[in-house]
């Protein structure tokens, strides 16, 4: 491999570093958007005109060719998932006040601009209605490419692309130590993110068996699950060496995509690609990095993934919660899962999906170590002290965490409970949820 080309990638990511006064949150949510009473996924005409009624709301659209295929303002973005799920990329912001208000802002956007378009949302991370071939398709280019490729590599794989919403939680590192604990941390409690906000069990109208059908996807996902080096001593360089041994998904050359024929990202770097002349460039790194979908992968950030998509309450709790633990109570988090085995953590993440916080981890089910997170958690809120305008910090935002603790019931088992009274998803026709908040 080249070795001044690798020098350079591997100080893409050191030029991530923060300083301590400078860490962010950034939350990326998406959302199902249906029509008609039996909640057909929207066409993408109809989103479209979404789109263009936002623009009242000084979103700007994003175009592909003549597709639009987003909106932006400012630092937000809106995109189209593969299968026209709107997924919010907000703004990297300093504390969970903001990253709610901003979630509640964009969901009443898009509840006025959905008005007269028979549009309409379900809090649920899997489609239970809808069958993957009468799933509309994003005009996106990659979607196309991804459509091809993906499933040779994961069998649930155009199931994650089309049926799945999910909530991604991105945290800032200050130093190489930093990050690793942050990744380690991420990785290792994957089962309990899992188990805590499982909100995905139904498919085909009927319960799955699983409490996050999403996650059973993602798991059956090419180049996704839990990666190998999280239980390794870990480096910048060993995650380059790591995610370079990927197969490129695609390059983006004049605007135009082009398509691999195998090669991996190393291959690239070593100029064995014979669709271009040149090697592969930071920005080719950059996207290479946004096409590997593991529970937790880094960029100049690092970005969890494994928050199924839930209620109203959910969107300001599992980031609240990873907040207090990786910002405020890293190290004490940190010390709890460092011997974590392997196995141990890798079994639990198989099982987790389905049994919820029954799951045994290290010999404490996931119910046990819930309590014990959810207090570092809390003492590190408390220890951030980012106050709102009503004098109350972010551990506000931890009440659907401790109510799914208290109750030994995620919103999966709630949902299940419904449906076993209804034998029917009707119950989510009467779903009211309060978008409105404005505790800043």
């Amino acid at each position: 491999m080249k070795e001044n080309l690798k020098s350079q990638f591997i100080e893409y990511f050191r030029k991530g570093f923060k300083k301590k006064t400078q860490l962010k949150i950034g939350v990326e949510h998406e959302r199902f958007l249906f029509t008609g009473k039996d909640k057909k996924r929207i066409e993408y005409p109809t989103l479209k005109k979404l789109f263009e009624n936002l623009k009242s709301e000084n979103w700007s659209p994003i175009f592909e060719g003549e597709n639009i295929i987003g909106m932006r303002r400012g630092k937000q973005q809106i995109t189209t998932e593969p299968g026209l799920q709107c997924e919010l990329s907000g703004e990297p912001l300093e504390n969970i006040h903001q990253v709610c208000s901003e979630s509640s802002k964009f969901l009443q956007e898009i509840k006025k601009a959905s008005e007269g378009l028979d549009v309409s949302t379900i809090s649920i991370a899997f489609d239970p209605y809808n069958d993957l071939p009468n799933i509309p398709k994003s005009p996106k280019n990659r979607y196309r490419i991804m459509t091809t490729e993906m499933p040779k590599g994961g069998e649930l794989s155009l199931d994650m692309m089309y049926r799945t919403c999910g909530i991604q939680v991105n945290f800032d590192y200050t130093s190489e130590g930093n990050f690793e604990k942050i990744f380690k941390l991420g990785n290792y409690l994957t089962p309990l993110l899992i188990g805590l906000y499982a909100n995905s069990p139904f498919k085909d109208k009927k319960p799955t068996g699983f409490y996050s059908y999403r996650n059973k996807v993602w798991q059956k996902t090419s180049r996704g699950g839990i990666m190998p080096i999280a239980f390794e001593k870990i480096t910048f360089e060993k995650y380059f060496d790591h995610v370079v041994k990927y197969p490129v998904l695609f390059i983006i050359r004049d605007g135009k995509y082009v398509q691999p024929t195998g090669q991996t990202f190393q291959d690239f770097i070593e100029g064995k690609f014979d669709k271009v002349n040149n090697q592969a460039s930071l920005k080719d790194f950059e996207i290479h990095l946004a096409t590997i979908f593991t529970e937790v992968r880094l960029k100049q950030f690092v970005e969890l993934r494994s928050l199924d998509t839930c209620d109203w309450e959910c969107f300001c709790d599992g980031p609240a919660f990873l907040t207090g633990l990786l910002y405020s109570s890293l190290d004490e988090s940190f010390n709890i899962i460092k011997n974590w085995k392997k196995e141990n953590v890798m079994n639990a993440y198989i099982l987790s999906s389905k049994k919820g916080l029954e799951t045994e981890l290290e010999g404490k089910t996931l119910h046990e170590w819930s309590k014990i997170f959810l207090k570092l958690s809390k003492e590190g809120l408390i220890k951030r002290n980012k106050k709102n305008r009503k004098n109350q910090d972010e551990t506000i935002y931890l009440k659907h965490t401790q109510n799914v603790i208290e109750n030994k019931k995620n919103r999966a088992q709630l949902l299940i409970d419904q449906y076993n009274i209804k034998k029917n998803l009707d119950f989510f026709k009467n779903e009211k949820e309060n978008f409105s908040y404005s505790g800043l």
